[in-house]
């Protein structure tokens, strides 16, 4: 199953918005291949417990939906973003692959100034947004406390809504898995909590 990297090079090259769904269907080749590709580029590494977690939480959620039809709408999908206030674009998951060097340098300061927010959203909308700021009113990164302080912003806001029925979701940073942070959650979503660490581990 092995397939050139110029292959999907080449492919990335030639389509001004390439999509790594797209490119498996455009390039004939299986998608996981694709991905090897691609991951191996990022340098990310994908371990066979990955493919196993994942098939596992797609498998819950099959089971919660048959169960509870409006299961999905009942999620609340958290997140922070960072937004650098400079004009920098963090372009992580945006690359252009070529065969060339554009020979292009942009000069940036090494540490620029950033504001870090965090929102859910969910189908009932959007809760937030929260901005990490010190008691000066300075942009601040997020740890463990100022991740729990939000928590506490946040909890109040579920008041209109019926939060047994609601499952809170967010990602495996390390601020979001420490125990004191997993425990403020459980508090208040007990056993509906989608996390690394929590009762539904992704």
């Amino acid at each position: 199953m092995s397939i050139g990297i110029k292959n999907v090079e080449f492919s990335e090259t030639k389509s001004q918005e390439p999509s790594w769904i797209n490119e498996p269907w455009r390039l004939k080749c299986p998608g996981v291949g694709v991905c090897q590709v691609i991951y191996s580029q990022f340098g990310l590494a994908i371990h066979q417990n990955d493919h196993q977690a994942r098939c596992r939480f797609v498998e819950w959620a099959q089971n919660e939906i048959a169960v509870v039809p409006d299961f999905h709408k009942r999620i609340l999908f958290s997140d922070e973003a960072h937004f650098w206030l400079n004009g920098y674009v963090n372009k992580q998951n945006c690359r252009i692959w070529s065969e060339a060097n554009p020979q292009v340098y942009v000069e940036t300061p090494l540490h620029p100034e950033k504001l870090t927010f965090w929102c859910t959203l969910w189908a009932g909308g959007i809760i937030g947004p929260y901005f990490f700021k010190n008691d000066e009113g300075h942009n601040v990164t997020v740890n463990g406390d100022r991740y729990r302080a939000m928590i506490n912003f946040f909890i109040p806001e579920l008041n209109n809504h019926v939060v047994q029925e609601l499952w809170y979701q967010q990602d495996s940073a390390t601020c979001h898995t420490a125990r004191a942070t997993i425990d403020l959650l459980k508090d208040t979503f007990g056993d509906r909590l989608i996390s690394r660490f929590g009762p539904v581990n992704l």
